[in-house]
């Protein structure tokens, strides 16, 4: 993806979605905190959260369960 990039937070990092169709967004309150959780825009299972600490060009950092993607490698060889 050319949105992916390494945040340091050993979860796969985005700075944008791959459409915003793909996607939707809820108040997560878990944890004593308030998050804004991702979910499908399909069948509304858990994604990941996205944070407004994420690099340019949009300031934001989605954060995804790895295991609820399915990643493929380029034809150039890069995840």
């Amino acid at each position: 993806s050319d949105t992916k990039y390494d945040s340091g937070t050993g979860w796969p990092s985005f700075f944008a979605p791959i459409s915003e169709e793909a996607v939707a967004y809820r108040d997560d309150r878990s944890l004593f905190r308030r998050r804004t959780e991702v979910i499908c825009g399909t069948c509304h299972a858990h994604l990941g959260h996205v944070f407004e600490d994420g690099p340019k060009p949009t300031g934001l950092r989605y954060c995804m369960n790895g295991a609820a993607m399915n990643l493929h490698k380029n034809e150039g060889g890069e995840d």
